[in-house]
């Protein structure tokens, strides 16, 4: 299938490219060429084992519209404010919370969504108390975020627990609020948890892997139902080498946004949106 005409200047919030401890497609220069050749001008590496920030500057930074940032699993040490301010005083635009270390993670590995991990683990990041609040020590990271101007992402920390952790993150002064794949089964999407998050400005992660991996009722492109289009925001999640790379996944699900949301509103979250969304 060919591109739609529309389809230049995209930004994709959520690239997986080699090093890592699971099988990718290609590396770092590999991985941006591949999104580049799809109409992809601005490129974020994402990495499950810590920091993509060097990674990025290498790959060409943000001349070349490649940026950074870093995940907070055990390797970084979970809660590591320090962590986040080196990816920051470096270049780095997006924090994700815990992943692979999150208990959500954990607790849905056995999940066909998250058949992409098996063979992958890593140690628990606990992020809420047992009576549900956000526990002390990210404090200080919000801190960090929110001084940076950073993206703070949710990683793979269930909905009920992305929604304490943002309203958190806005009482420190962060700005920058993405869900990632909310709808993929193992994190629980809700009704309650989705007007909480639409209350905060939270923005939502459409992306292609987690449609490749999920039902219908669990495709990221439901969420163009419900939640506004203008807190719609694009992560492709693509990389893995099982899967489709973009040559052959990006076109078809692109004529698939356009279906669900029109022309012009496809356009705004592939490109303004999502931009706005990592950059100042």
């Amino acid at each position: 299938m060919t591109m739609p005409d529309w389809a230049v200047d995209l930004t994709d919030l959520h690239a997986h490219a080699a090093p890592s401890l699971l099988p990718r497609h290609g590396d770092d220069r590999a991985t941006v060429a591949a999104e580049q050749a799809v109409g992809f001008t601005t490129v974020v590496l994402k990495a499950h084992e810590g920091s993509t920030v060097e990674r990025a500057a290498a790959a060409g930074g943000a001349a070349a519209g490649v940026y950074g940032g870093v995940v907070l699993n055990s390797p970084v040490g979970g809660a590591n404010p320090d962590a986040v301010e080196v990816a920051a005083r470096l270049g780095g635009r997006v924090v994700w919370m815990p992943t692979v270390s999150a208990r959500t993670h954990k607790a849905g590995a056995a999940s066909p969504e998250l058949s992409v991990h098996r063979g992958f683990e890593l140690a628990p990041v606990d992020v809420l108390r047992d009576d549900g609040a956000l526990l002390p020590q990210w404090h200080d990271v919000l801190d960090v975020v929110s001084a940076h101007d950073l993206l703070l992402a949710s990683g793979h920390l269930s909905a009920d627990e992305t929604v304490v952790l943002f309203r958190a993150a806005r009482a420190h002064g962060v700005q920058r609020l993405m869900v990632n794949h909310p709808k993929m089964a193992f994190l629980h999407w809700n009704d309650e948890a989705a007007e909480a998050l639409q209350h905060l400005d939270a923005q939502l992660e459409l992306g292609i892997l987690p449609d490749l991996l999920s039902d219908a009722e669990h495709a990221s492109l439901s969420l163009t139902r419900g939640y506004p289009a203008s807190l719609l925001v694009f992560g492709g999640d693509l990389g893995h080498a099982d899967h489709a790379p973009p040559a052959v996944a990006v076109a078809p699900w692109l004529t698939d946004l356009e279906k669900h949301v029109g022309t012009d509103t496809a356009v705004a979250i592939m490109t303004t949106q999502s931009r706005s969304l990592l950059l100042p």
